[in-house]
């Protein structure tokens, strides 16, 4: 997998793009991707005479990155690619940068107008934010808090297949943070919701954003305390347990499931390993 995180710079300002500055260009949910790149050059032959709005999203290499919406140009050399396709099974990926462009380019067009009074928002003066002149109020990107756990009993661990995705993996169990809950009861909650089996000790791994819409995945380790597998049917297709050895297709090292899982198993491998030695 390549490592893109130390090539982005995250930031802002209100500064439009200039010539040859780099483009993250999206088609709806996809992405407009040169052969050899993940971006398009500000001004480019691939852009035409096109000129539209762009966001800044800091720097690639120290030179400006943006984000803006262009249509699908079918030029030689340039594909389309779903944004979650890149996600899910590109390693090489700049999987952060794509998360952040296409979440707060959503946001920068569903806020046009203030939700207190309606008047049309404009950009803030020194922030990332829409700024509602009539009302005095800035309106940021928004963020869903979601939880993402991997749940252990001994050596197994469970997976689940989405009734929602036709891709052949299997992941995690995740769901949204509901108004007055911790992370932890969200993690208790929507275990028992999706599998209706109890688990303890649940405990922080790692976090990563999530553009689909505009999520904030917080993973976590859960083991198993009671109860047998009943499947909440309009959420999952399938559901087992599983060993280091032995488990379904699961998502890549580009998303925090498959971190999430790896890590699991490297605990259980060390831990049976250190059995083994004693």
């Amino acid at each position: 997998m390549t490592d893109t995180t130390a090539m982005w710079t995250p930031g802002w300002h209100e500064n439009s793009p200039e010539q040859d500055d780099l483009v993250l260009a999206f088609a709806g949910s996809s992405i407009l991707k040169p052969a050899d790149s993940w971006f398009l050059r500000w001004g480019g032959p691939e852009m035409g005479d096109s000129r539209p709005e762009a966001l800044s999203l800091g720097h690639w290499n120290d030179k400006p990155v943006f984000v803006t919406m262009l249509p699908d140009t079918g030029l030689p050399g340039m594909q389309t690619l779903s944004l979650r396709d890149a996600m899910l099974t590109r390693p090489d990926a700049p999987a952060a940068l794509l998360s952040t462009g296409f979440q707060v380019w959503q946001w920068w067009q569903d806020h046009r107008f203030c939700g207190r009074c309606g008047e049309r928002t404009g950009a803030h003066p020194r922030e990332r934010a829409r700024w509602c002149g009539r009302c005095n109020i800035p309106w940021y990107p928004r963020i869903a808090p979601c939880i993402i756990t991997v749940i252990r009993d001994g050596d197994r661990f469970l997976l689940a297949r989405s009734a929602r995705v036709t891709r052949n993996f299997y992941s995690l169990i995740a769901g949204f943070v509901e108004p007055g809950e911790s992370l932890e009861q969200t993690v208790e909650r929507e275990v028992m919701e999706e599998t209706g089996l109890e688990v303890t000790n649940i405990r922080y791994q790692s976090s990563q954003p999530w553009p689909f819409p505009h999520q904030l995945m917080a993973g976590f380790f859960a083991d198993y305390k009671a109860g047998e597998l009943r499947l909440q049917e309009d959420e999952l297709a399938d559901a087992g347990w599983f060993t280091v050895d032995d488990h379904p297709p699961i998502p890549g090292q580009t998303t925090i499931a498959g971190q999430l899982i790896n890590a699991m198993k490297a605990e259980i491998r060390g831990q049976s390993m250190a059995r083994s030695d004693a």
